[in-house]
């Protein structure tokens, strides 16, 4: 199976700004289960610094972190 087909939820954070697409993700997170994935789609370029640290404090895997245009898309696993 594809990391893509594994996605347990997606949440479009697309056009909010620092830190929203962060805090959605964590509420995201909360509604899944260990070792399931969650897609997040966001355009803030400060995302980018937002998620990776969020991963390494909170312990939740940050399996890809890509710039697709003027959207990053980030997958992450819960704890």
């Amino acid at each position: 199976m594809s990391e893509e087909t594994d996605i347990a939820a997606v949440i479009d954070a697309s056009g909010l700004t620092c830190p929203l697409p962060l805090l959605k993700a964590k509420q995201g997170l909360k509604q899944l289960g260990s070792g399931q994935l969650l897609k997040v789609i966001a355009t803030d370029p400060g995302s980018v610094r937002d998620f990776e640290t969020f991963a390494e404090l909170s312990g939740n895997l940050l399996h890809n972190a890509q710039q697709d245009g003027q959207r990053f898309v980030y997958v992450i696993e819960k704890k």
